[in-house]
């Protein structure tokens, strides 16, 4: 059974960075594309960015050049690296592999 579990999450000053973790459990990560996605409460969850067996990678414009995601297949992880935060940042966090969604982190971007 495919498992995946998020760290990384926290409380973190505008402009502040970090760094989210997915650990995947019971499938062949290195074939498979990689998904973070957030959601604000009462709204959709939306795509932050995914990246595919080959490493290429998409982000949503709102993330673009702030963000980057990348993953270790020999630890079957994939990173979110978030600099430059700012509020309308703060969200739950989710990774995602086909159908299978993580447990989500919460990061809270606030003074």
């Amino acid at each position: 059974q495919v498992q995946l579990v998020e760290s990384g999450g926290g409380l973190v000053q505008p402009g502040g960075s970090l760094r989210l973790s997915c650990t995947v459990s019971g499938s062949f990560f290195s074939a498979t594309t990689m998904g973070w996605y957030r959601q604000v409460s009462g709204k959709q969850r939306e795509l932050v960015a995914i990246i595919i067996s080959s490493g290429n990678t998409i982000y949503a414009d709102s993330v673009k050049g702030r963000f980057t995601i990348s993953r270790d297949n020999a630890k079957k992880t994939v990173y979110l690296q978030m600099n430059s935060l700012k509020p309308e940042d703060t969200a739950v966090y989710y990774c995602k592999t086909a159908a299978i969604w993580g447990q989500g982190t919460q990061v809270t971007v606030s003074s």
